[in-house]
């Protein structure tokens, strides 16, 4: 059986993104064929080329146009898009081409925190204010809304008082590297 296609998108530094490709790297049932970044700073490229998958830049602009995306898509047969700390918004042509085969890891416990502006330390910024006592993780498909498609699985984790932003994003990662790509081995199980 030919294994699962799959791209990673990121924009920062790749921890998930490295992850990912480490836990299936001896996969027979999934081949991470892709990383594409907004960034071409993105350290997550770096690790990519590490394990020696193929890296692409598509610009913010450049992600907006189907004709350039979709024949690259194409071009490395990917079936399925996992967000990795991928910043643009996903156009709609490319959900409609891919119907619940983009998810997206989100750094909180949707709906709480999310939308527009909701990224990275922003939002672990906004559980401390917010005076949260407990935090988590949210992977969920990519629908038009940001951070509005449906909830595939929630982890969620303990804060104290005294935890400092920075306290709080470490735990959180903490989670997204134990339970993202259990996650994704199990969706992908389901396909």
């Amino acid at each position: 059986m030919k294994p699962l296609t799959i791209a990673i998108f990121v924009s920062g530094g790749g921890t998930n993104c490295e992850n990912i490709i480490e836990y299936f790297k001896d996969s027979e049932s999934v081949h991470i064929a892709l990383v594409v970044s907004n960034r071409a700073d993105a350290f997550a490229l770096e690790r990519a080329r590490r394990h020696e998958v193929p890296t692409t830049i598509i610009s913010k602009a450049d992600l907006s146009n189907p004709d350039i995306v979709m024949p690259l898509m194409e071009h490395y047969g990917i079936e399925f898009i996992v967000l990795a700390g991928f910043l643009p918004l996903i156009p709609n042509y490319l959900i409609d081409a891919y119907p619940r085969r983009i998810v997206n890891l989100h750094p909180a416990l949707l709906p709480k925190f999310g939308g527009k502006g909701m990224y990275g330390h922003h939002v672990h910024e906004a559980v401390k204010a917010a005076g949260e006592t407990e935090t988590g993780m949210t992977i969920h498909y990519v629908s038009p809304v940001c951070d509005g498609g449906d909830i595939i699985a929630q982890f969620s984790t303990p804060l104290s008082p005294d935890d400092t932003v920075d306290d709080i994003a470490e735990k959180e990662h903490v989670l997204e590297m134990e339970h993202f790509p259990k996650v994704l081995e199990q969706l992908f199980r389901e396909l």
